[in-house]
């Protein structure tokens, strides 16, 4: 099995900076790009950032220039950097990892279970 976890979600002011964490663990051989994504209620899940195996990261546009996406790849985990956060960030965020585990021959997304950014004063 793989898990990922999630934390640093919060709520804080517009303007104001937080810091996702994610760390994936289990049985894992390898791991390809991790992601960040969120969501509002009744509208689609939507990709805020990804980085690869070969540190190529891509943004979403409406965060571009404000967020950071980085990764530790001795320790399976991905963070983001939120920075001059504004109310349309608001949303659950989750993190996302495509990985290959022992003794598979290809890899497969696995989700964490969402975080909470609301971004109000």
């Amino acid at each position: 099995q793989v898990q990922l976890v999630e934390s640093g979600g919060g709520l804080v002011q517009p303007g104001g900076s937080l810091r996702l964490s994610c760390a994936a663990s289990g049985s894992i051989f390898s791991v390809n790009v991790m992601g960040w994504y969120r969501q509002t209620p009744g509208k689609q899940r939507e990709l805020v950032a990804d980085i690869t195996s070969g540190a190529s990261a891509n943004y979403a546009d409406s965060v571009k220039g404000r967020f950071t996406i980085s990764r530790d790849y001795t320790k399976n985990t991905v963070s983001l950097q939120m920075n001059s956060l504004k109310p349309e960030d608001t949303a659950t965020y989750y993190c996302k990892a495509s990985v290959r585990r022992i003794a598979q021959l290809r890899s497969y997304d696995y989700w964490g279970q969402g975080t909470q950014v609301t971004v109000s004063s």
